[in-house]
């Protein structure tokens, strides 16, 4: 009698929107590691480049890209990529089809992170979204809808977020959907270091309002005097002259920016939900500047400004001013989401509670 192959296995998929569900899927990972579980990353774009680098010992899997092109409009954009979107869905779906039945002995489950491809009638699935309500203007019942329909294809809702929708307000509350509040995700642990950089900047998201961002930050920092970090956020080479008090790097990984946080006394950061998290983990004076047209983000700034958390400006406005030292209220203690991310994946994959 033949050996059964014991499934060790679990696909984890993130959106490739920016880097924030890569790194918010870091710590999934990692438990799913110290779980004796092999996790198998399938994304594309800088997304899966960025995990390859910091898991490069780890098995990947390329799925077809969406292929979004972004305009200076962001929703209307938006709009027009519906086709592109829907085309890349189905895509995905099908090559997700494909590995599951080459490799079905082998698998336990699946874990997305925003792609709406990445489920199974044969495997079951678990959906990590913040974003329950989505806000999208007048369109946002059709949005949700659309949403809804395929977060409901997973056995699943994972929300990353302390039960009382802590950080991410009205985007995770939903009376449609079942959810489980996982805690907040960060690959990041607070460290009491010294003070390198009076600023850390982080830049992200997509690229021509990346790249505006780093057109004004670069102009507002020729006459900022103190030490400043700027993470750029791309692969791409640098094409601007920062002052000898900035040092310029394209990204880092994270146990180097974890580094880098900590040693910050200030950051000027999108406002992604993912940086959010990791912002409030690391208890961080911080100055958000959402990406504009992108809803969520000008709602998340906007809540934690009203929240007294964090400070907001908007991209049109942002000048040197808004780098000068601020006070903000301090963070609420967050409970440590280890355990309670331990037992979510334990229970869903019926491995042992021991």
């Amino acid at each position: 009698m033949q050996n059964q192959k014991v499934p060790n296995r679990v696909i984890v998929a993130p959106l490739n929107w920016g880097w924030g569900h890569a790194t918010r899927c870091i710590p999934i990972i990692k438990e799913l590691i110290n779980l004796g579980i092999k996790p198998v990353v399938a994304s594309d774009g800088q997304a899966l480049v960025f995990l390859q680098k910091e898991f490069p010992e780890i098995e990947f899997l390329e799925l077809p890209s969406y292929n979004i092109r972004y305009g200076k409009q962001f929703k209307w954009s938006m709009f027009l990529n519906i086709p592109a979107i829907l085309r890349g869905v189905y895509k995905e779906h099908q090559a997700i089809k494909v590995y599951i039945k080459a490799h079905k002995n082998s698998l336990l489950g699946m874990i997305s992170d925003n792609r709406l491809g990445v489920f199974s009638k044969h495997l079951p699935s678990v959906y990590i979204t913040h974003q329950l309500s989505v806000k999208a203007g007048v369109g946002s019942f059709f949005v949700n809808k659309f949403h809804h329909y395929f977060i409901k294809k997973h056995k699943e809702c994972w929300v990353p977020d302390e039960e009382n929708s802590l950080l991410s307000g009205a985007l995770s509350r939903s009376l449609k959907i079942k959810i489980h509040y996982i805690g907040v995700l960060s690959r990041f642990k607070k460290q009491e270091i010294p003070v390198a950089y009076e600023l850390l900047i982080l830049l992200s998201g997509i690229e021509y309002q990346r790249n505006e961002l780093e057109l004004k930050i670069n102009k507002a920092l020729l006459t900022y005097k103190k030490p400043v970090l700027v993470v750029r956020g791309t692969f791409e080479p640098c094409k601007y002259m920062y002052p000898k008090n900035c040092t310029v790097v394209n990204y880092l990984l994270s146990k180097d920016l974890e580094t880098a946080l900590n040693s910050s006394r200030r950051v000027v950061s999108r406002s992604g939900y993912s940086s959010v998290m990791d912002l409030a983990t690391l208890n961080k004076e911080v100055l958000f500047v959402p990406t504009p047209g992108q809803t969520e983000q000008e709602y998340l700034a906007s809540y934690l400004k009203e929240s007294g958390l964090a400070s907001f400006c908007t991209q049109k406005e942002f000048d040197v001013e808004f780098l000068q030292y601020k006070k903000t209220a301090q963070w609420p203690v967050l409970t440590s989401n280890e355990q309670s991310l331990s037992l979510c994946i334990k229970t869903f994959f019926n491995l042992s509670l021991v």
